[in-house]
């Protein structure tokens, strides 16, 4: 990427989206007694020893509240609200979402944090369905999926959120792992159903904004935290296509291309939103805003990092750049 391509341009955006993610709601709740296990005991005693120290719920305020002063059309989280998948946990997170906007204004997608260990009958991130479902513009989308897959129409991922011409494209990476694991896996059906969305969403020029927890390509994440079917996603984006990809799960800034046929896909991690200092390669808390440009061929995109720059700092904006590949 060369500082030609990296240079930002004054434009007027269509559409601005705010990304954040890996929030780690604080403080933990009480943990009842049929909830305890050994992956919870063991997150238990890393939260006490070193997480609670490091994510903070004023940063995280702080955050939240400069989104608001931003004011983007739509803002979407992915993942990691929780951190030990406990119901109150998910009932605080859709207090937390509230905050950020209705459900027409906020998506959010499950984290591995999020669905951490089983929890029975519970509904767990079940709670967060209107934030994590198709909007009304999108529902002839759901629909069709629903019809083509011989399922109810409702919920299943990935679901699709349409605001113009742009569309986002919900993925849940997150099950349930032992300890000591912090794997994803998309799954065929999901897969499947991703495919048909993308060609469909490309066929008619929308801008496609794909969501995703665990880093979506091979190698991208670390041993025991990667997405297993990473290959098998590669492939499908490789084949149909996207625009752009926003994932969290490493707690760093990330930038990986991937080839396709509409061109070169971006794919862009985003660090904690919550994290008040630095901690092994990981910066302070921070959030993206894209700023896109749809009226061109391809959309032009404008990346604006916000966040801390140093602990206990203002929220300020640390980076402004245009997502352009070397090969244009």
């Amino acid at each position: 990427m060369t500082e030609a391509n990296r240079r930002s341009t004054d434009f007027t955006p269509d559409f601005t989206l705010a990304h954040l993610s890996d929030v780690h709601l604080s403080p933990l709740p009480p943990i009842g007694a049929r909830h305890w296990n050994l992956k919870r005991l063991l997150g238990w005693l890393n939260w006490q020893r070193r997480r609670r120290h490091l994510y903070s719920r004023d940063v995280l305020d702080r955050i939240v509240a400069d989104i608001a002063e931003q004011a983007p059309d739509h803002i979407a989280v992915t993942g990691d609200l929780a951190n030990l998948g406990l119901p109150a946990e998910h009932e605080a997170a859709l207090a937390w979402l509230r905050t950020l906007g209705d459900a027409e204004r906020v998506t959010v997608i499950p984290g591995n944090h999020d669905i951490y260990s089983h929890i029975g009958a519970d509904r767990g991130t079940g709670r967060w369905h209107p934030h994590m479902s198709p909007n009304t513009a999108a529902a002839d989308y759901a629909i069709a999926e629903a019809q083509s897959a011989g399922m109810s129409g409702d919920a299943a991922f990935p679901f699709v959120r349409r605001f113009g011409k742009l569309a986002i494209i919900a993925l849940n990476s997150a099950v349930p792992t032992r300890p000591f694991y912090a794997i994803g896996r998309i799954g065929k059906a999901q897969l499947d159903r991703l495919a048909r969305i993308l060609d469909r969403l490309g066929a008619e020029g929308l801008m496609r904004v794909v969501l995703i927890h665990h880093p979506p390509l091979p190698g991208l994440a670390k041993a025991r935290h990667d997405l297993q079917d990473a290959d098998a996603l590669a492939e499908v984006l490789a084949r149909h296509g996207a625009e752009l990809v926003l994932h969290g799960h490493e707690h760093i800034s990330s930038e990986h291309w991937h080839p396709a046929p509409s061109g070169h896909i971006p794919i862009i991690g985003v660090p904690s939103a919550s994290l008040a200092r630095p901690y092994k390669k990981e910066p302070p808390a921070r959030y993206h805003l894209y700023r896109v440009a749809l009226d061109t061929n391809r959309p032009s995109i404008e990346l604006i990092a916000r966040g801390l720059a140093e602990p206990g700092g203002p929220i300020i904006e640390l980076e402004r750049r245009l997502i352009v590949p070397d090969s244009q």
